[in-house]
């Protein structure tokens, strides 16, 4: 990925693409967590935080990721790591793939 640019600019191109999906929402310019977020069945499973674009993910796949150099850990600026969520740190197609996993683990709940 080649700055937080980009992945501001990936985000809108999501929100695009996933806002005609069925029980999909995307921002709505809305105030605090998650008004910067794409929901299914009103959960979210992507959003961008400070230039960076977050994934909900199962602990262990969080894990995976941020073991192999491919994510940051999230909190919510509350300085204790969420263990579901993940910051991404990769180029646009790994996060697209990462997104779509998310959707589908966050759509399944």
């Amino acid at each position: 990925m080649s700055g937080t640019a980009s992945q501001a600019a990936l985000f809108e191109s999501l929100c695009d693409e996933y806002a005609g999906q069925t029980g999909v929402t995307v921002p709505d310019g809305g105030s605090g967590f998650g008004s910067n977020a794409i929901k299914i069945n009103k959960s979210i499973f992507a959003m961008l935080v400070s230039d960076r674009l977050v994934v909900k993910l199962p602990a262990a796949r969080v894990t995976e990721l941020i073991s192999a150099g491919d994510g940051v850990p999230f909190d919510a600026g509350k300085g204790k790591p969420m263990k579901e969520w993940v910051g991404l740190t990769m180029d646009d197609d790994a996060c697209r793939n990462l997104v779509a996993e998310a959707m589908a683990f966050v759509g399944k709940r």
